[in-house]
């Protein structure tokens, strides 16, 4: 958890935060809408545009905006939505072959960077883990602060 105090960011839970001078982030520099809280829906719908987009790259499609992928309006349309991602992904993985994971990455990292098609296969399982357990860290302070 991180908020901005007068004299840099505060990082850690309520009463373990420590102060670091930093300059704003840069992501919130660009994205000024990940200023908001985070919540298992605000999550989820990250996970499901990042991974709708990391598809459309992996399969030679054109990647869609971010204004075109949007939250599917309910927690039971979520979870379809991503498990729909997640039987797409297995076949994406399923008809990768080494040289195709050799190939340059196309995402999310500039053509020039000399990372790879596996460093993406990577970089989304790595992602994957991240949000499941912010998912679930966020299921377990909102459970212990209804006592």
């Amino acid at each position: 958890m991180s908020r901005q105090s007068g004299s840099g960011w505060i990082l850690g839970l309520p009463g373990s935060a420590r102060v670091r001078p930093a300059p704003r982030p840069p992501a919130l520099a660009v994205r000024p809408d990940l200023v908001a809280p985070r919540t298992p829906p605000r999550a989820a719908d990250l996970v499901g545009w990042w991974w709708s987009v990391t598809l459309d790259h992996l399969q030679g499609r054109t990647p869609r905006e971010r204004t075109e992928i949007g939250w599917p309006g309910t927690a039971e349309a979520a979870v379809g939505w991503l498990r729909d991602l997640r039987a797409e992904w297995v076949a994406v993985l399923d008809r990768l072959t080494g040289p195709d994971l050799d190939a340059p990455a196309p995402f999310p990292w500039p053509a020039d960077s000399g990372l790879t098609v596996a460093h993406t296969v990577a970089w989304v399982n790595a992602e994957l883990m991240k949000n499941a357990t912010e998912i679930g860290q966020l299921r377990l302070l909102r459970a212990a602060s209804e006592g």
